[in-house]
């Protein structure tokens, strides 16, 4: 992402980490399951009792997104999809994605590729 100077965001294409692992729960939104089952987990796990894995929860608005995130749409055109889907409920939806983009790439969910 670093690299991309001068490149417009909007144009970069989300990608979902190979081996990310995500259900859809009864009410339609997403779950994300992160495996902890690394060396070090293990470790941890046994001296703190921490689970094998961790859930996180995602809103409809959330959920939404991880669904569009498919590998070949660019980030501008998940944005027209949520303005088609929630109109002025998701606004400001640029900023909203990008920051949310952001997010799912730093806690190493997703990938961006140009």
């Amino acid at each position: 992402m670093g690299k991309g100077k001068g490149k417009n965001f909007l144009e970069f294409i989300p990608i979902k980490k190979e081996g990310m692992q995500w259900d859809k729960r009864d009410d339609g939104n997403v779950q994300l399951i992160i495996l902890r089952d690394s060396l070090l987990d293990k470790i941890v796990r046994k001296f703190f009792k921490t689970p094998e894995k961790t859930i996180i929860d995602l809103d409809e608005l959330g959920s939404f997104v991880w669904e569009n995130i498919d590998g070949e749409k660019n980030v501008h055109e998940i944005t027209i999809n949520i303005e088609n889907e929630f109109g002025e409920k998701a606004e400001p939806v640029r900023d909203r994605l990008i920051t949310y983009i952001k997010i799912l790439k730093n806690n190493n969910f997703i990938d961006l590729k140009e």
